[in-house]
């Protein structure tokens, strides 16, 4: 998993975080819902990297 790739994942976690509880606070589902959206994309985002990284790993140990 690339530095940037992570560096993505987290930034977009933490502002879907934000943006979620900020939606809660002042009782705007839409805020709330865009953030809980953003926070799963980078949830997701991090899993996929996290999978591909491993798969490589697999693959180059495989080679020896």
């Amino acid at each position: 998993m690339s530095a940037k790739d992570r560096t993505k994942a987290k930034t977009d976690r933490t502002k879907g975080h934000l943006k979620e509880t900020l939606g809660r606070v002042t009782g705007n589902r839409r805020t709330q819902n865009e953030g809980h959206l953003q926070k799963v994309k980078g949830e997701l985002h991090d899993a996929v990297a996290k999978a591909r990284h491993a798969a490589e790993r697999k693959h180059h140990h495989k080679g020896r």
